[in-house]
């Protein structure tokens, strides 16, 4: 097993609707999706973003799309119309959900480090190579 950043198997796209953000998840390849599922859980989430999200994070898997959204309530500091944040849409919350770490299984990895991405260096040994 590797560590690796969510966004060397996922892109991802985040709207808002008053407090709450959602933020979707799609997996780049279908072999990606099931490592996602296990790893991007609504405990992890709501976890990742810390004192940012006041209320629940539910999950909803999208099996169909290889996808999850992510609704978190409490998430922009009253809204668009209150919030003092620099983002009050929460735009930057699809790159902020990328950054989470992910254990990948050793075919995935070579797979993924075949196509020139990195898994996270977890000591400075590490980032040197």
């Amino acid at each position: 097993m590797k560590t690796f950043y969510l966004r060397e198997l996922a892109h991802a796209r985040a709207g808002d609707k008053g407090n709450t953000s959602n933020i979707g998840v799609i997996a780049y390849e279908p072999q990606y999706f099931p490592i996602i599922l296990r790893h991007v859980t609504a405990e992890r989430v709501k976890a990742h973003f810390g004192s940012i999200v006041t209320g629940p994070v539910t999950r909803h898997v999208l099996p169909n799309l290889d996808a999850i959204n992510l609704v978190l309530e409490g998430a922009l500091g009253g809204g668009v119309t209150r919030s003092l944040s620099l983002d009050p849409h929460g735009k930057s919350y699809s790159a902020l959900i990328l950054s989470m770490h992910v254990e990948v299984p050793d075919d995935i990895a070579v797979e993924l480090m075949l196509k020139g991405r990195r898994p996270v260096a977890r000591t400075q040994e590490e980032a040197k190579s």
